[in-house]
């Protein structure tokens, strides 16, 4: 299938399951629990952009994200900018932040570039703490203001919807990332970069590409963010669930195709949202990492590569 026949059937499928659910479903906690989960199919296939097809692990996913949620902070302080504009702002910032540390620490390797996204975190997290006008540590607030647009009945309605056309587009990208000349070169990057470089692979050109997409998605998945609680506060966004989450989700669902990512937080976003009513988030951290100790042990390649596995030794010879 050609990336704009996906594209368009995956923001088509977005709209019009948000246009029925919110025609048929009432009850908020929906709405605001789907939310969540869809936020964690951008963040999970933002990193898997790096982390999956390039092979770099990236502790830094709640940096990005939170790049992109305060970047809408800093919007609405000035003039009330519109969610549309917080959201392109967002995005564009990460990206070129990602740009930027990218050209700072890809020539790191292994887990010295690891070690590099989480300090990066660290500082980014110190910075935000100290700048009082996003509130410092006190935290900032974001109120949406009339009534929801397009007919929606509440704002919660409003911004699924938003997440759900952000989701379907991530996962447009991601797709694209994996069948383009891109994706083949990310993947030889992958298996062998001092091969790959000696072949004619420009990987730190091709790097470059993979940080800015990757670190654009998390930021677009955090755009919106500050609209979703009202309030924000550093410990809140720089959280470590989403930097957990971020990497938990594509290890499970599959690293090395689009989809992987998508199952996993499907999955995995959906059973801590139904068990977060009846157990702290301390625990919903627990269960992540039984879960990938689990996969790990009996799946190390995710539910993608074990259904490929079985599938090819289903085969007839």
């Amino acid at each position: 299938m050609k990336t704009s026949s996906f594209t368009a059937i995956a923001l088509c499928t977005a709209l019009l399951v948000a246009g029925t659910t919110s025609a048929l479903v009432t009850n908020d906690y929906f709405f605001s629990a789907s939310y969540t989960v869809l936020q964690f199919v951008v963040l999970a296939t933002a990193w898997n952009i790096l982390g999956g097809f390039t092979g770099y692990v990236n502790f830094g996913s709640a940096a990005f994200f939170a790049l992109g949620a305060y970047s809408s902070i800093v919007l609405d302080k000035l003039f009330e900018a519109p969610i549309t504009l917080s959201i392109l702002s967002g995005t564009a910032v990460a990206a070129l932040v990602g740009l930027g540390m990218g050209y700072l620490t890809l020539r790191l390797r292994g887990v010295f570039f690891a070690i590099a996204t989480l300090a990066f975190a660290e500082v980014l997290f110190t910075f935000v703490v100290n700048w009082d006008y996003v509130g410092g540590a006190r935290g900032a607030y974001v109120v949406l203001q009339g009534r929801p647009p397009l007919g929606f009945r509440s704002f919660v309605q409003f911004l699924f919807a938003i997440m759900a056309l952000m989701a379907a587009g991530a996962v447009a990208i991601a797709r694209f990332v994996q069948t383009s000349t891109l994706g083949l070169g990310l993947a030889a990057i992958r298996d062998d970069e001092v091969a790959a470089e000696c072949s004619g692979v420009p990987t730190l050109r091709l790097k470059l590409v993979s940080t800015t997409v990757s670190g654009g998605l998390m930021g677009m998945a955090g755009a919106t963010f500050p609209y979703f609680l009202s309030y924000v506060e550093p410990h809140g966004v720089f959280s470590l669930s989403y930097a957990v989450n971020s990497i938990a989700m594509p290890l499970i669902g599959g690293m090395y195709d689009w989809a992987g990512p998508v199952i996993g937080a499907l999955l995995l976003g959906g059973l801590q949202q139904v068990l977060q009513v009846n157990v702290s988030a301390d625990w919903n951290l627990f269960l992540v990492g039984a879960l990938l100790v689990v996969f790990v042990t009996i799946a190390p390649h995710g539910i993608m590569g074990w259904t490929f596995r079985r599938g090819r030794r289903a085969r007839p010879t």
